[in-house]
């Protein structure tokens, strides 16, 4: 859809509040918020009409390039630059929706649920503002600095940050709800970190053998490691917390 054709349509649409917009998506989207929506405004994704007064009106169109942006952030962690770039082709007639349906992200785990060696495979590298972080990950600045401060996220030597460091800070968020602060987590980077340094040792020797695949061999070895001691610790804890509460 042009965006003269766009324009041409919203006067058919029911306008929608911003609340009515969010209570729409969240369906789909549990973790969008208007805050993340009034950012995406900002960034000129969606362009909803105001009323005399101030108000946002959203039309369906609107809601659907919402649903398009959220998806494509979700399910191939695409830049909002990329998906911008996207959105605009569309406008312009040059792409159609269709060619552009986003494949979600399927999980390469086990039946068990638990994770495999392709899980740990390196993607596409995604940089992220600090400000998408906040409105990706639903945090505030204050959180964000606590879960730096302690190690849990950290960005990268550009200041950019990628798409783990947002399901690390949602993960945090969910934590807290239940009153554990990014203080308390300390410990989760401290092990991470040890385990990491343990699989190093192991691959090293390997990256460093004298043949045109070593690299790749040892970038096997550390995903098939990574998922084996994930799935070691995810059995332990499952075995620790039969005795963990009173019978």
């Amino acid at each position: 859809m042009t965006s003269a054709e766009r324009e041409a349509g919203r006067g058919n649409d029911t306008a929608l509040s911003i609340g009515a917009v969010l209570a729409t998506l969240r369906t789909d989207f549990p973790d969008v918020t208007i805050s993340k929506i009034r950012f995406l405004e900002s960034e000129g994704l969606i362009a909803p009409r105001r009323t005399a007064s101030g108000y946002r009106q959203f039309s369906a169109s609107d809601v659907s390039r919402l649903r398009f942006v959220l998806a494509a952030q979700r399910d191939q962690y695409l830049p909002l630059k990329v998906i911008k770039e996207q959105l605009d082709a569309m406008d312009r007639g040059l792409q159609s929706p269709t060619v552009t349906a986003l494949k979600p992200r399927t999980s390469m785990a086990n039946a068990d649920g638990l994770p495999t060696a392709a899980d740990f495979a390196t993607g596409g590298e995604i940089r992220m503002t600090r400000e998408e972080l906040l409105a990706e990950a639903g945090i505030t600045a204050a959180v964000l600095a606590e879960l730096e401060q302690h190690g849990l996220i950290r960005p990268g030597a550009a200041g950019f940050y990628d798409a783990d460091a947002v399901l690390v800070a949602r993960t945090a968020r969910a934590l807290t709800e239940f009153g554990l602060e990014p203080r308390h987590l300390r410990s989760f980077r401290a092990a991470a970190d040890r385990e990491v340094g343990l699989l190093a040792q192991i691959a090293t020797p390997v990256a460093r053998q004298r043949d045109p695949d070593a690299r790749e061999r040892a970038d096997e070895v550390l995903r098939e490691l990574a998922a084996l001691t994930v799935r070691l610790h995810a059995l332990l804890v499952k075995t620790g917390l039969r005795n963990a509460t009173p019978r």
